[in-house]
């Protein structure tokens, strides 16, 4: 069977939240007033601290967005994109990517954003399967549904357990790389887990069942890939990082 390699993408494979920066965006252009981005931030906040209503938040997201022109949003997202996120890919974990694309590996980057973020991310690291939250589309003007799991918490095992099934995927000899406590399901789930710059929780989870955890900086660049490594390389120096140690 295939080993895959999924990615988170906030906080992971980005090194900011998407969330607070794409409001800005909107609140910039026009099209969010103040409080939408206040409510955004806060969401965020519960976000980190894992006690986030996905249902509460998801019917906020949604209710801005019924009626709108995927078109004219899908091609502002790429522009906005370009401009304001690509600049947060982390350089270790572009790398990352690469050494599971030679070991032969299926990239797949697993997110509870949608695919107008997680799409242009994909296409500059050459991912070639995107899991994200589905917004439904009718005669080119989104419903204001979202498909059933959303993409998060044990929704995100929902959907890397269906990904599996149908690729041909040994989870328990695939990867998972995240930063947040509430990817935890899909953590326990793969053989593999690996933490990246994590929150508070999962740091604490991750030392109390020993899983390798890479604490990044910004100009962070290699990173080693091995199965069961002890160690992780987080720069070009060689220095590195137990898990569970900052």
């Amino acid at each position: 069977m295939a080993v895959a390699a999924f990615f988170d993408l906030d906080g992971t494979l980005i090194a900011r939240n998407s969330a607070p920066l794409y409001m800005r965006h909107l609140r910039a252009t026009g099209q969010a007033r103040r409080r939408d981005v206040a409510r955004t931030l806060y969401y965020v906040g519960r976000y980190k601290l894992g006690l986030l209503d996905i249902e509460r938040a998801v019917a906020v997201s949604l209710g801005w967005i019924r009626g709108r022109d995927e078109a004219q949003v899908r091609a502002d997202c790429q522009s906005w994109y370009q401009r304001v996120v690509r600049r947060h890919l982390r350089p270790a974990m572009t790398a990352t990517v690469e050494a599971h694309r030679q070991a032969g590996h299926l990239l797949v980057i697993l997110t509870s954003a949608t695919r107008y973020l997680a799409e242009p991310v994909a296409a500059d690291l050459g991912i070639e399967h995107v899991l994200v939250t589905q917004l439904l589309v009718r005669d080119g003007r989104f419903t204001g549904e979202a498909v059933r799991p959303v993409c998060y918490g044990q929704g995100k095992t929902y959907w890397a357990e269906r990904f599996a099934a149908q690729q041909g995927v040994d989870l328990g000899r695939s990867y998972f790389y995240t930063d947040s406590i509430t990817d935890l399901p899909v953590l326990e789930r793969v053989g593999q887990p690996r933490i990246v710059n994590p929150d508070p929780r999962l740091r604490r989870e991750a030392a109390r069942r020993g899983w390798p955890v890479l604490q990044l900086g910004p100009r962070d660049g290699a990173v080693k890939l091995g199965e069961g490594e002890d160690t992780w390389r987080t720069n070009a120096r060689g220095d590195g990082a137990r898990p569970g140690v900052p």
